[in-house]
């Protein structure tokens, strides 16, 4: 083992800062913990890494190694599972129209269909859903493996606004759609829109349109619910400027250039 490989596995880099980067690694992304770097590398989840490091399946520069917190170079040093190579995966950008029924999760341990159930299976082991949708809800779900670009549209100084159609039952109201735009207390938090309109309306049902600065858990469904409303269909139709348009339910498209660098450029990347 060469002198640089002997130094990564005796001790950490200096000078690191605390929390999440001093686990993970610096914000420069070169050198990262072994499992980071699998994921990093588009191979697999953290979770899976781990596993994988744990059995004795991942090698560095020839090595075979066990050691989860192990530093390495993402640049520099040659990472192998089951002694192939891993390459830097080129990055993919999706988008999904969701269908109702599905969950936003790569293995669910109840056995239900999942949101990966409709993507290619060579291309979905290296991607990570951008966020979530219920699995009642419906509509537009970004994919990459552009880790960094994933974590700046969830940092909430980075989040987008997200436009909903919802179907509610009864007529459109009003004084709903002013209650939520000017704030709804629910399990101990304030629950904003930025806008509601309607789009249409029946005798038993109405559709409206909800934008959200930031998505809470089940925020729509909850300040609904709150103000005595049912929630019977609930549509993402765009991130930002990112339309689902008229992409068929259950359909999936790459993100064309423009849409890609419109995240990262609305990202600071």
């Amino acid at each position: 083992m060469d002198a640089e490989n002997e130094r990564v596995k005796g001790r950490r880099p200096p000078a690191m800062k605390q929390g999440r980067d001093a686990q993970d690694g610096d914000r420069a992304g070169k050198r990262v913990t072994l499992a980071r770097a699998l994921s990093k590398l588009g191979y697999c989840s953290r979770t899976q890494a781990a596993r994988l490091i744990e059995e004795g399946r991942v090698s560095v520069a020839g090595q075979s190694t066990t050691e989860l917190s192990r530093w390495v170079d993402i640049e520099k040093d040659r990472i192998a599972v089951d002694g192939v190579a891993i390459a830097p995966e080129a990055k993919v950008y999706l988008m999904l129209n969701k269908p109702r029924g599905l969950v936003t999760t790569r293995d669910d341990p109840e056995g239900r269909p999942t949101v990966f159930d409709g993507l290619d299976r060579r291309e979905a082991r290296f991607l990570s859903p951008v966020g979530r949708l219920d699995k009642a809800s419906e509509g537009l779900l970004l994919f990459t493996n552009d880790t960094v670009l994933a974590q700046r549209l969830l940092d909430p100084e980075s989040h987008l606004d997200k436009v909903y159609h919802v179907q509610v039952r009864g007529q459109f109201d009003p004084a709903m759609a002013q209650a939520m735009t000017e704030g709804v207390s629910e399990g101990g938090e304030l629950l904003k829109a930025t806008q509601v309109r309607r789009l249409r309306s029946g005798e038993r049902n109405s559709w409206i349109e909800v934008e959200l600065k930031e998505g809470r858990n089940r925020q729509i469904r909850r300040m609904l619910e709150s103000l005595g409303f049912e929630c019977l269909r609930l549509l993402r139709v765009s991130i930002g400027e990112i339309a689902l348009g008229d992409l068929p339910k259950g359909a999936s498209r790459p993100l064309t250039d423009a849409e890609i660098e419109y995240l990262k450029r609305r990202t600071g990347l």
